[in-house]
């Protein structure tokens, strides 16, 4: 499982989504967000999920990545849809037993609990797949700079959210070295009860975070050789620009929320 988790990953491209101004992909990030929480019914996530979908077809990044960002939060997803079922007692009764109590109410927003959170991880993962981490950074950094008028370190503030971002695969692929390691020493990390697997995960992080500390030492190091010194008088390669397929995106996000908007007055579920 550690392999199938792609979050923080960048997979180059020549698509249209690739091609798009960081600064607006972010803000059709938040749009979509907000289009999954504004869907009050299952109309509306439908909509939703055909956003997503044409976006991921548009960009060619393949619907296998988008099934391995899903894997990992399984567990998430079964744990909130197991809440909404059994301590949601509105509608009609399906199941009764002592106190469990099932209802129809209650298995409706189980399945639409857990369709929002796979929209979520699969539309926001988007972004990453799509875009650079140094563009990524660049972007924070200029939604973020009207903020310098008092003083808030909007370029610090940028590098260190895409660093973050950019060592989770590190990390990832260090963590599975470490366990391939652990498992050649004969260490049983899949059998046992919960409090023996918890243990057996002490040898993992121990190493995973001197390791951490040790990257993080010489990131500090490589950036002061190369006499970095924050955002104050940086240039750009690269300077971010808009063109009109940042608007034409913008506009068929916009549609799409308002159709979700309308989904919600008219539909009845």
């Amino acid at each position: 499982m550690i392999k199938d988790i792609t979050i923080g990953q960048f997979f180059p491209g020549k698509s249209i989504i690739h091609r798009l101004d960081p600064r607006i992909k972010l803000l059709l990030t938040v749009i979509y967000i907000v289009m999954l929480f504004t869907a009050s019914g299952f109309t509306g996530l439908l909509a939703a999920s055909l956003y997503m979908l044409a976006a991921f077809i548009i960009s060619g990044i393949p619907i296998k990545m988008m099934l391995k960002s899903i894997k990992p939060i399984l567990p998430i997803i079964i744990f909130t849809g197991i809440l909404n079922l059994f301590f949601i007692s509105s509608g009609d009764p399906l199941v009764e037993w002592h106190f469990i109590k099932i209802t129809d109410d209650g298995v409706r927003t189980m399945i639409f609990m857990a369709a929002r959170i796979i929209l979520l991880i699969c539309g926001t993962s988007l972004l990453t797949y799509t875009t650079s981490p140094i563009t990524l950074t660049d972007a924070i950094e200029r939604i973020l700079s009207p903020l310098k008028v008092i003083k808030f370190p909007a370029h610090e503030i940028a590098m260190m959210m895409t660093i973050a971002l950019r060592f989770i695969p590190t990390l990832i692929e260090e963590t599975d070295k470490i366990m391939s390691a652990q498992k050649a020493r004969g260490a049983d990390m899949e059998s046992g009860n919960l409090i023996h697997r918890a243990k057996a995960l002490i040898p993992i992080l121990i190493p995973l975070f001197v390791s951490a500390f040790r990257r993080a030492e010489e990131l500090a190091l490589a950036m002061e050789c190369r006499c970095y010194h924050g955002g104050e008088g940086r240039t750009r390669l690269k300077q971010l620009k808009t063109a009109p397929r940042d608007y034409v995106a913008v506009v068929i996000t916009l549609i799409f929320l308002a159709a979700v908007i309308v989904l919600n007055m008219f539909s009845p579920i």
